[in-house]
This record gives C-alpha cells, sequence and structure tokens, in this order.
C-alpha cells in the first residue's frame, strides 16, 4: 500500500511571529514537490496567523497544537476547531502527552477533539504514547492500543483513512533518546492492527502512523530510522535543518 510520507515539526511554545516568519521564509521555497511528500510544522496559537501568511503559495502545511471541541461559547482560553479552519489551518494536533500529562485531557476529550476537527473539514494529527514506567512493565501495546481506539471511536471509515496517528514514547521526547528499531516498528504495528480491528484492513492501509521522540539531523543518521520505518521515506532535509526543535517524522 503507497502511503505519502509525511514529515512534520512540533514548535511546542517557541518563537514569536518574527521568528516564525523568518523560519518560514528560509524553508518553504526549499521543500520537495507535494506529489512525494507532504511537510508540515505546528505552531503556537499566537504564531498561527503569521505562519500561515508566510507559507501561503508554498508546499508547507501549518497545523495548530491543539483546539476545542466546541466551536463557540464561554470557554475561556480555548482554540475554536471553526476559527482555525476560517484562517487557513490544515491539521490539528491532539492529545500531545503535554497535553494529557499537564492539562489533564482524557481520552474522551480528544475524541471530542477528533470529530470537532472533522467536523471543521481539517485533519487530526492524533497523538499516542507510553511513560517509561509502562513500556518497563511490558504493557505498552496495551496501553497504546486502547489510545488509539478510544480516540477513534465513532469516526466514519474515510475520517480515519485521512488521520495521521502520530506515535510517540513520553520516554524519548525531550531525552535525546529514541526507540529501537524492534520498539518503534512493534508499536507502529500495534497502532495500525488496532485500526485494522476497529475499521478493517482497507482502512488501515491507508493511516499514516508516524514517529516521533528526540527525533533531530543526528538522529536522522541511524539507518533503521531512514530505512525500515514504513512512512520514513522521504526526510524533508531542510526542514529538520533549519529546525531547533523537537519533530514528529514520517
Amino acid at each position: 500500500m503507497s502511503r505519502k510520507p509525511f514529515i512534520a515539526g512540533n514548535w511546542k511554545m517557541n518563537k514569536n511571529p518574527e521568528e516564525a516568519k523568518a523560519f518560514v521564509e528560509a524553508v518553504a521555497s526549499k521543500l520537495p514537490s507535494a506529489d512525494l511528500v507532504e511537510a508540515g510544522i505546528a505552531v503556537p496559537a499566537l504564531d498561527l496567523t503569521t505562519v500561515l501568511a508566510a507559507a501561503k503559495g508554498s508546499n508547507l502545511k501549518v497545523a495548530a497544537q491543539n483546539c476545542y471541541f466546541e466551536n463557540a461559547g464561554a470557554f475561556t482560553g480555548e482554540t475554536s476547531p471553526q476559527v482555525l479552519k476560517e484562517i487557513g489551518t490544515d491539521y490539528v494536533v491532539i492529545g500531545h502527552s503535554e497535553r494529557r500529562d499537564y492539562f489533564h485531557e482524557t481520552d474522551e476529550d480528544i475524541n471530542k477533539k477528533a470529530k470537532a476537527i472533522f467536523a471543521n473539514g481539517m485533519l487530526p494529527i492524533i497523538c499516542c504514547g507510553e511513560s517509561l514506567e509502562t513500556y518497563e512493565a511490558g504493557k505498552a501495546a496495551e496501553f497504546v492500543g486502547a489510545q488509539v481506539s478510544a480516540a477513534l471511536a465513532g469516526l466514519t471509515a474515510e475520517q480515519v483513512a485521512s488521520s495521521v496517528i502520530a506515535y510517540e514514547p513520553i520516554w524519548a521526547i525531550g531525552t535525546g533518546k529514541s526507540a529501537s528499531q524492534d520498539d518503534a516498528q512493534k508499536m507502529c504495528k500495534v497502532v495500525r492492527d488496532v485500526v485494522a480491528a476497529d475499521f478493517g484492513q482497507e482502512v488501515a492501509d491507508k493511516v499514516r502512523v508516524q514517529y516521533g521522540g528526540s527525533v533531530k539531523p543526528e538522529t536522522l543518521q541511524n539507518t533503521w530510522l531512514v530505512q525500515t520505518l514504513t512512512e520514513l521515506l522521504l526526510v524533508v532535509h531542510h526542514l529538520i535543518q533549519k529546525a531547533s526543535w523537537h519533530c514528529l517524522t514520517l
């Protein structure tokens, strides 16, 4: 099954609008053809309009780092998915481990957000991943599988097929560590197997599964990371070279 590779960088809470604009201007014209690979960045809410304007006419996709599951209302501090669509946002990252940990987001919250993102004509990048304790207890597959199944509950097969699922072992985020070949391949297979069980093999063959966790130029030199992860077929070199932030790759 042929899937278009997708590489995306998450800026987390970094870069002001001026810095964001300079970054996009430096890399947007250097990206490969959109026929070969999708490239994107997930930027802080305050940078979105600046980045969207700077990326206009290029192959660079822009993702929000979060949204709420309601379009409008008395939800102080939240980001409307309807407005994200109106300003031109392509993707929305949901379920990141930092959101789950620091802001106590639940699987139910993430599922509601996924539905709201689709309802507003965008695509979700759904994050999943286990802690070191869960990994060492040998329960990573069970834990991540449950996250994925809960996040996708109630979506249509077509919606799931167009989703991006980002597997990031929490113990590898920002630590300089990355999963072994066996660990990464096993967990990406777990994700796809869960999709197959819930929505069928055809859908599972279409969904894009990313690996993330301390992915940067030096770790991309690992042969297994470049050659054996199903989706990591092409590396958007300039996107990585210009970045000083954590990356999700595929």
